[in-house]
């Protein structure tokens, strides 16, 4: 927390699983009823104390989830520019349809959002609030891990989270830093360090890239790489 600054809301229920179950996945599920569950109702920034962000474009999934189901967390960058284009958006919005492209290429294919949460996999992104500029501070992306730890630890089950570039690799290392004191994901190119298996407890943590953008479409080593990550994520999640 910074200064309680952000907060988890819901039940004191889920705040006692998120405390307990990103790195003990297999204890803080047992005995919980399978429920419905609006992601957006447990965890909110309250008072957005981030610079170098737009706070207008604050934006957590408000898919319809059970936590039960999700094996596997894929942690996007941040939200898009137009809301239109986030993965939970109306009809075919571009962050789903390069990512549905990335989960075909790994074997997995799907057509909707609703069937990759099907198949066990919940997407986010690291940072709640659009980019102003080409990059997030740093600063912005530590006080907003503190969102991701808690977002990520409603889900009990969690067997592999996809950190897909290097926002998100930095936002899971300042979550290990908080609960390991030491980053989950060495400092290194993406490319040179991860054939590397890294955990963060019992989650195994995937250093890999973006699966959205137009530059997904052009750089088709990268999207190899992507499809080779989700087909191993995927394969951990049985």
């Amino acid at each position: 927390m910074l200064g309680g600054q952000m907060a988890v809301t819901g039940s004191s229920r889920r705040a006692r699983v998120a405390r307990a179950s990103l790195l003990r996945p297999d204890r803080a599920g047992r005995g919980r009823k399978a429920e419905g569950m609006q992601v957006r109702n447990c965890v909110a920034c309250t008072e957005f104390p981030c610079r170098g962000v737009n706070a207008e474009r604050y934006t957590v999934p408000d898919a319809d989830v059970d936590p039960e189901r999700v094996k596997v967390a894929m942690v996007a960058e941040a939200p898009p520019d137009d809301p239109a284009d986030y993965f939970y958006a109306e009809g075919m919005p571009s962050y789903l349809e390069t990512t549905m492209q990335a989960f075909g290429d790994a074997g997995a294919p799907v057509s909707s959002m609703a069937e990759i949460l099907a198949r066990g996999v919940y997407i986010t992104t690291a940072v709640k609030c659009g980019k102003t500029g080409y990059s997030v501070p740093t600063k912005s992306i530590e006080a907003c891990s503190h969102l991701l730890e808690q977002e990520l630890a409603l889900f009990p089950n969690t067997v592999a989270v996809l950190a897909m570039g290097d926002v998100a690799i930095r936002a899971m290392n300042y979550v290990a830093r908080r609960q390991t004191r030491k980053r989950v994901i060495p400092a290194g190119s993406t490319y040179r360090i991860r054939h590397e298996p890294y955990h963060l407890g019992g989650v195994r943590v995937f250093p890999s890239y973006l699966s959205t953008g137009r530059s997904y479409l052009i750089e088709k080593s990268k999207q190899r790489m992507v499809a080779e990550d989700i087909r191993a994520a995927l394969a951990l999640a049985g």
